[in-house]
C-alpha cells in the first residue's frame, strides 16, 4: 500500500509525473487515485497536498517506508545537467558545507572520481568518457559496499588533464548519515542501482547542457572548441541517448531544469533534514 503525504511530495513535470500521481493542469493540483492511497479499489480521486511554482509541481514516487542510516541517494542526469550543482545546493541548505569533513552528516561523492585511466597510446579526443567501459565499476560498487558497512572510504583523485588518477593521492571520505552519489551512468549498473535508497534525475535541456559543456571543458579543463565539440557529437550525445536517458525511469524523483529548481532542492533538502533528525 502506497501512503502518500503533504512530507512526501517530490516530481515537477506534467509528462514525468510518477506513477499513480496524476497533474490537474487546470487547477494546478496533484491528484492521486483514491485506490491506489487506501487500497479500497474505488475509482474516485482524491485531492492531495501539493506544492507549485509556475508550472512546477513535486512529488515523490513512493516514500521511504524503512530509513536505516547511512542512507544513500543516487543523483543521475546528462553531461552538464547540474548533479553537481543540485547536490551542492542541498549541502549549503543542510548547513553542512561548513562542518569539518570528518563531522560532516551529508557528503557528496562524483562517479567522475571512478574513470579508469586512459592507456597512453589513446589519443584523448577519440575516448569515450561516457561509456560504461569507461568507469571503473568494480571500484565503484566496493566503495558503496563499503559506505554502507560504515566504514571510511579513500576515493581517487582523478587528472582531467592527463586523463590518469593522481599517483598517491586520494580523497578519504568519513562515515556519515547521508551520502548523494552523482553521475551521468550511476543508474546504468544494476548492481550499483541497488545500493541507493533514492533516485534523483536532473532533467535538463539538451541545448542548455551543450552550452554548459562547452563552457566547462574549454575554460576548466583547457581543450579547445574543436575538440569539445567533436567528443559531443560524436560520443557525448549518443551515449546520453543510449546509456544515460533510459535509465531515467529508475529515478523516484526527477528535477526539471537541475539547480535552477529551487522548489525541488528545498523540498529534497527538507526531506533529508527529516532523515536527519530520526
Amino acid at each position: 500500500m502506497v501512503v502518500l503525504t503533504s512530507k512526501r511530495i517530490l516530481l515537477d513535470s506534467i509528462d514525468n509525473c510518477c506513477d499513480n500521481v496524476q497533474i490537474d493542469i487546470y487547477c494546478r493540483s496533484c491528484v492521486v487515485r483514491r485506490s491506489d492511497i487506501l487500497g479500497m479499489g474505488s475509482s474516485n480521486d482524491a485531492e492531495i497536498p501539493s506544492f507549485s511554482n509556475g508550472h512546477s509541481f513535486i512529488a515523490f514516487r513512493q516514500p521511504a517506508l524503512h530509513y536505516k542510516k547511512p542512507f544513500l541517494i543516487g543523483v543521475a542526469g546528462g553531461t552538464a545537467s547540474g548533479k553537481t550543482t543540485v547536490c551542492k545546493r542541498i549541502v549549503e541548505k543542510l548547513g553542512q558545507n561548513t562542518v569539518d569533513a570528518k563531522k560532516r552528516q551529508v557528503v557528496v561523492i562524483s562517479l567522475d572520481s571512478f574513470y579508469r585511466e586512459v592507456d597512453r597510446s589513446v589519443v584523448p579526443r577519440n575516448y569515450n568518457f561516457d561509456h560504461p567501459n569507461a568507469i571503473d565499476e568494480e571500484l565503484l560498487l566496493q566503495t558503496l559496499r563499503d559506505i554502507k558497512a560504515e566504514r571510511a572510504v579513500k576515493i581517487p583523485i582523478y587528472d582531467y588533464q592527463n586523463n590518469c588518477r593522481k599517483k598517491g593521492e586520494v580523497h578519504t571520505i568519513h562515515p556519515a548519515d547521508v551520502y548523494l552519489v552523482e553521475g551521468i551512468l550511476i543508474f546504468y549498473f544494476p548492481q550499483v542501482r541497488e545500493m541507493f535508497d533514492m533516485k534523483l534525475f536532473v532533467d535538463t535541456d539538451p541545448d542548455t547542457r551543450l552550452s554548459r559543456r562547452v563552457l566547462r571543458d574549454t575554460h576548466e579543463w583547457k581543450r579547445d572548441l574543436e575538440t569539445v565539440l567533436h567528443q559531443y557529437t560524436t560520443y557525448v550525445k549518443p551515449a546520453f541517448e543510449e546509456f544515460c536517458l533510459p535509465t531515467k525511469k529508475y529515478a523516484d524523483v526527477i528535477i526539471p531544469r537541475g539547480a535552477d529548481n529551487e522548489v525541488a532542492i528545498d523540498l529534497i533538502a527538507k526531506h533529508i533534514q527529516e532523515l536527519l533528525n530520526k
